[in-house]
């Protein structure tokens, strides 16, 4: 894949599939900005792609926050003068596993602000930026909950049927544009919200496995290469779709 020196933000760099992308990028030769929530977590990620030979900065930045998107962006763009890859890989599940007459309110706001209305923001203030450049490259997290039913968790797949959405009707908007913009649906991967929902019945990962043909969860490292791959000019004729990567959950 080629991404020598290419500047890529990637928003929730701090763990999980977002650390393991941002360290491709970096092995890859690009340029990583790795933003988080968590500064401290943005900080290691990067201080290991500089310590293999790359370049990374790491960036605050609470994507439900717009100055603070906007901020992330102009801070990139002063320092490498330029933004090719946005990857929007920032998103949080609910505490609570519900059904809809349940769902509490909480849960709705928190995670429809970060999945949802985060990605809109930073698709947002990327593609200003990439108009004015006249090209770019985005590629959002989306999940397979965004592509099926998901019981108990309505808000989360609310926020990734959006991001699907998103996807394709801003690819549509500035295909035009030399901008791509796609999608990769993981389905249960290791993270922490695996972890989450893993917690809540002795018996839940047997019972997601099931569902799995080939009978195991996916590694952050195995959604990073679609990602990466998306981003490079090995998929140029690509926009506006949807990689699915989930051991064929979804058949």
């Amino acid at each position: 894949m080629d991404l020598e020196n290419k500047v890529v933000i990637i928003t929730g760099a701090g763990s999980g599939i977002g650390a393991a992308t941002a360290k491709l990028f970096g092995r890859h030769g690009a340029i990583v900005v790795a933003s988080d929530i968590n500064l401290e977590n943005a900080q290691n990620v990067a201080d290991v792609i500089k310590e293999a030979g790359g370049t990374a900065a790491a960036a605050k930045t609470d994507v439900t926050k717009f100055e603070e998107v906007q901020s992330l962006i102009a801070d990139t763009v002063k320092d490498y003068k330029r933004l090719d890859v946005m990857v929007n890989n920032a998103g949080i599940g609910g505490a609570n596993q519900k059904k809809t007459a349940e769902h509490t309110h909480e849960d709705w706001h928190k995670v429809i602000a970060v999945n949802q209305t985060g990605v809109f923001y930073c698709m947002q203030v990327a593609l200003q930026q990439m108009m004015k450049q006249e090209y770019g490259t985005i590629v959002n997290v989306a999940s397979l909950a965004g592509l099926k039913a998901s019981g108990n968790n309505l808000s989360y797949s609310a926020s990734k049927f959006a991001v699907v959405g998103m996807t394709k009707s801003a690819a549509l908007e500035y295909g035009h544009k030399n901008i791509r913009i796609n999608a990769v649906c993981p389905g249960y991967t290791h993270s922490a919200l695996l972890d989450q929902l893993l917690s809540a019945r002795d018996d839940m990962e047997e019972l997601l496995k099931r569902y799995i043909p080939m009978r195991r969860f996916g590694e952050a490292d195995e959604i990073a290469e679609a990602i990466c791959w998306l981003a490079s000019e090995n998929s140029k004729f690509m926009t506006g779709q949807t990689i699915t990567v989930d051991g064929g959950t979804s058949l």
